[in-house]
């Protein structure tokens, strides 16, 4: 039988010659078979390994017969959100509802629930009382112990014990579940697989539990924020493969969860099994009709080339979910994926991204990792880069040159992001130089996040004055070649660490640099990262010191205006913050005011107008070098128009996407083994 999508209802298993899956895999996104999409990698490497895999896509959660559709499976549920965390697929950072989910058909929002993995298992459970239910995916695994969650602002138990599920799958999960298919395989039942790596479970004794760390009770972390970001970094210590250590947490005397140490990282031959499986590499035919699902433009022609991060980024929860140790796909998986990419007929010559969580990173930080893994007490990039680092960009530009050289190739793109204090640590300035001549199309985006070096301390980023040695370098670079190619710096407001002071000094880099970003990131406080810790306990958790937290919904409009403080819509809210910072000398008339005076007090149109005329003025005075444009150079320059005119022209093509904000950090969301969009994870927890 030809290679087909695998069955999504009993016609589709008759075809199979099926009367019962093994496996039924329960998914809040659309059933995209592409290795970018969780729910394709898990299913995929299951049917190689011989079990007979069903997808139920969207379930209605209020119809206990939508879960009932392929039948009760032989072996068990799996069950998983999707690529996103359904809490950050529904709300903005401001608990509003969005309007569209890139991972439904047509972009209809509504076709999922508010946690997903919890109503979905509760609705297996109401149909099958005795089914193993094994939950995975972004979602199941960032939840996998107790956790701050934002959108009820409470500290919430295990995912696993709400869910009513057997067994978690956190991480990358490719390991831990063809190790628990065989063993429910075998007859072993679901109760008793407590010694898989990679997996947590619940118990009401600890006999046979072993070699393990007790952290604090539930009711503990409920009474005490302070036992809470003392139990959180326990566990962000602990999410190495190689000395990670079993945790377990209390809920009570009677009830543990039981987390397993994270499974050891795939070998590259590994990557390259998991991603060279049958995908048809597109939605099911049977969204056509309603539109498609948007989130495939994203990664359809894109490359997962790596996984893991050891950047450190406070608000990123790749280290809880991936870990920090790189894993790499070869230069011949790659290429040999770029040219079935090449052989697809919307193909016009431009492969979107060739990375991961961060592009540039091809292997381990350092050789120790590979056989002791990463330094529980200490980070690889973050406050300086380890004297151990191994900061070498000759694999990435080998393969980058690679494809580059395939024929139908006209362009390969870098979207995912670089890490700018990487390049620097590489005393050989190759990389960007082929960076800037080849993968850029008229601007590059990085993320500084910040400029002021306490609020970067708490975000985990480099200092500032690493930030502009990269400006320096990179506007050096592009004259060398006679380009004009611009930085955008992705930038973050109101994340713990920045008071009124800090937000001030932001807006006043972005004065110097003549740049008013179109979109600002504000915090997002999502599950188990170090930031949320901040958020929810006051208290860094890696120091335990005290740090102020913009909480306040109407401060946090403060401090995202600053950001944006050319826009008329935000005059009042920017006098209110310069008042309240004391920071006076910045309304008047003067060339480092934010505000002038009758700007304030004027109604809108004329103060527009009026707003206009300064920029003119300041436009006169100094050349093409101080205007409103929203992207500018390293020295300060405003480039809108030159942007502007380069990207049309890299954009006649229309198959090369724009990348847009949107406002909170939020455009995707690595699942646990797969992701659209190959910087998701990054982005969602900005």
């Amino acid at each position: 039988m030809k290679n087909d999508y695998l069955p999504m209802n009993r016609n589709d298993m008759s075809i199979r010659g099926w009367k019962q899956c093994d496996f039924v895999y329960v998914s809040g996104d659309a059933y995209v078979d592409h290795p970018s999409f969780g729910t394709a990698i898990i299913s995929r490497l299951l049917e190689a390994r011989g079990y007979k895999v069903g997808i139920i896509s969207q379930p209605d959660w209020k119809d206990k017969k939508s879960i009932e559709v392929l039948g009760r499976p032989r072996l068990g549920f799996l069950v998983s959100a999707g690529n996103m965390d359904s809490m950050v697929n529904h709300y903005s950072v401001s608990k509003k509802r969005r309007k569209e989910d890139s991972y439904t058909p047509g972009g209809v929002m509504g076709k999922r629930p508010d946690y997903a993995v919890v109503v979905y298992c509760n609705l297996i459970r109401s149909a099958y009382k005795d089914v193993p239910v094994i939950i995975g995916g972004i979602e199941a695994s960032l939840r996998r112990l107790a956790h701050y969650d934002y959108w009820s602002d409470k500290l919430k138990r295990s995912v696993l014990l709400d869910s009513q599920a057997d067994l978690i799958s956190y991480g990358m999960g490719e390991r831990s579940i063809v190790e628990i298919a065989d063993a429910l395989d075998s007859g072993l039942d679901v109760k008793d697989i407590t010694f898989i790596d990679g997996t947590v479970y619940k118990t009401k004794s600890l006999e046979s539990v072993y070699d393990y760390k007790m952290l604090p009770d539930y009711e503990e972390l409920l009474r005490d924020k302070k036992e809470y970001a003392k139990s959180f970094y326990v566990q962000y210590s602990n999410t190495d493969p190689f000395s990670g250590k079993r945790l377990v947490e209390p809920y009570g005397n009677q009830l543990f969860v039981v987390q397993n140490p994270p499974s050891k990282p795939l070998s590259q031959e590994e990557m390259d099994e998991v991603y060279a499986l049958p995908y048809m590499r597109n939605y099911h035919p049977s969204y056509e009709e309603l539109g498609g699902v948007p989130a495939i433009r994203e990664i359809k022609f894109s490359l997962i080339s790596n996984r893991g991060c050891f950047g450190a980024c406070s608000f990123c929860a790749l280290t809880f979910h991936q870990g920090r140790i790189i894993q790499a796909r070869s230069h011949e998986s790659l290429v040999e994926e770029a040219r079935l990419l090449t052989e697809e007929p919307d193909f016009k010559g431009y492969i979107h991204d060739v990375g991961g969580p961060t592009a540039d990173f091809r292997f381990p930080a350092c050789e120790k990792q590979l056989t002791s893994g990463a330094c529980p007490g200490r980070q690889c990039l973050f406050p300086e880069p380890c004297k151990n680092l191994r900061a070498d960009h000759s694999d990435y530009i080998a393969l980058l040159r690679k494809l580059r050289a395939l024929p139908k190739v006209k362009k390969v793109f870098i979207r995912s992001g670089i890490r700018f204090d990487y390049v620097l640590a590489d005393s050989n300035r190759k990389f960007l130089k082929e960076l800037c001549e080849f993968h850029v199309s008229g601007q590059l985006k990085v993320a500084p996040e910040h400029v002021s070096d306490p609020v970067l301390a708490c975000l985990g980023k480099p200092k500032a004055a690493v930030y502009q040695e990269f400006c320096r370098q990179y506007k050096k670079m592009n004259e060398r070649l006679g380009l004009k190619q611009y930085l955008v710096p992705y930038l973050m407001s109101s994340h713990p660490g920045s008071t009124m002071k800090e937000a001030v000094e932001l807006a006043e880099y972005c004065r110097d640099l003549g740049y008013m970003p179109e979109q600002v990131q504000d915090f997002y406080p999502t599950p188990s990262t170090i930031s949320t810790c901040m958020y929810y306990t006051g208290l860094d958790p890696r120091t335990m010191a005290a740090v102020y937290v913009p909480k306040d919904p109407h401060e946090k409009e403060m401090q995202r205006a600053l950001i944006q403080y050319r826009n008329p819509a935000n005059r009042v809210l920017v006098r209110e913050a310069l008042l309240k910072a004391g920071r006076e000398d910045l309304i008047g008339y003067g060339p480092k005011c934010l505000l002038r005076p009758d700007q304030a007090r004027g109604d809108g149109r004329a103060a527009h107008r009026d707003d206009n005329r300064h920029v003119e003025k300041r436009s006169a005075g100094r050349g093409r070098g101080a205007s409103s444009g929203r992207t500018a150079d390293c020295g300060g320059r405003a480039v809108e128009n030159e942007q502007r005119k380069t990207l049309r022209q890299c954009r006649t093509d229309r198959s090369i996407p724009e990348r847009t904000g949107t406002g909170d950090s939020v455009s995707g969301a690595r699942n646990g083994s797969g992701a659209s969009g190959i910087s998701a994870v990054c982005r969602q927890f900005r």
